[in-house]
């Protein structure tokens, strides 16, 4: 068994592939390094300053001395631990409120954007009017929106005068949980519609057709074509949905008010602390609410397998080019 090598003698197997792709990593690193030290600005530096922040207390009487201090005490964990021991009802209660109207909102967001999604994505007569018209509440900022639906939900605004009896929608209890879950979710369950309509219109026409002619019906295709192709975009945006409800702040500010314990949520804990010179417990707050996201976001990739970054297709690609680039022998006895 004789091996022949068919590349040039003299030149070491795809060493000018390897200068190749040594250039083209060096002039990737040089156009994403300004766009990474604007993220470095923006992002790491004030995630860091919060960090140290929550180390320090506030400003005033040193226990120790009795005089009055000009600079925060150093005060290492006892933010954090005051957290969970002093002010854990009022912590626990944000946390419950967070999560809660984060499950409630993305839920009924998810099934109403898939509504739209498949309104929009249907050869209807008017499909440019219809596709504004879905999309305007998403493109109203949110202190607006939280105003409109405060003029909606007043004592005597159009919600009391549709339904039967009087709710004081703005004012302590489930009810003003209940405003915040129809605003929030008028004001963005077009996005997530946005976003599906654009994995629909990924799905060749033949895929339906042929299960048409398999005699699959609606709910079969749905179930069974549309979802799984779906999927991808589907994971996406739920995954942005979540990240943003759990940093919820200016709907429920806005439409319900501060310090109201039926919507108060992490963000606005940490704002109302920030707002009361107590620095160092508000960025004790951030923190959390920071770690918070960053597990709820790994989780869910991990768990779920949302492709947010797209690894999916390159890693394949890779295997393709890797097997591409092997050497070719040609062997003969």
């Amino acid at each position: 068994m004789v091996a022949i090598n068919l590349r040039p003698s003299g030149r070491q197997p795809g060493g000018t592939e390897s200068v190749r792709r040594a250039e083209s990593v060096r002039l990737g690193s040089l156009l994403v390094a300004p766009t990474m030290l604007v993220l470095a600005v923006v992002i790491a530096y004030p995630m860091l300053a919060a960090v140290r922040q929550s180390l320090f207390g506030q400003e005033g009487v040193d226990p120790e001395t009795g005089f009055v201090s000009d600079t925060e005490p150093f005060v290492g964990f006892d933010n954090y631990a005051a957290i969970f021991t002093e002010a854990g009802g009022r912590f626990w209660n944000a946390f419950y409120n967070t999560a809660f109207l984060t499950v409630t909102s993305v839920a009924l967001e998810t099934a109403l954007g898939i509504g739209m999604a498949l309104i929009m994505h249907q050869a209807l007569r008017g499909r440019a009017l219809i596709r504004a018209s879905i999309l305007v509440p998403w493109a109203i900022p949110t202190a607006i929106v939280a105003l409109l639906w405060r003029w909606i939900f007043n004592a005597d605004g159009v919600a009391n005068a549709i339904l039967p009896g009087k709710v004081l929608w703005t004012t302590e209890g489930f009810h003003a949980k209940l405003a915040v879950i129809f605003a929030e979710v008028w004001k963005t369950a077009p996005f997530i519609g946005l976003l599906v309509l654009a994995g629909l219109q990924l799905i060749p026409k033949e895929t339906y057709e042929a299960a048409k002619v398999d005699g699959a019906g609606a709910w079969r295709r749905f179930f069974s074509i549309t979802l799984p192709l779906v999927k991808p975009a589907l994971l996406v945006a739920v995954l942005f949905r979540i990240l943003d409800s759990l940093r919820m702040f200016d709907m429920p500010y806005v439409l319900i008010g501060s310090r109201k314990s039926s919507v108060e949520t992490l963000s606005m804990l940490a704002h109302d602390e920030a707002m009361n010179v107590r620095f160092g417990p508000g960025a004790a707050y951030a923190v959390l609410l920071f770690l918070f996201v960053f597990l709820v976001a790994f989780t869910f990739v991990k768990v779920l397998g949302a492709d947010v970054v797209g690894d999916a297709a390159p890693a394949t690609s890779r295997k393709a080019r890797r097997k591409a680039r092997k050497p070719q022998e040609v062997s003969s006895s």
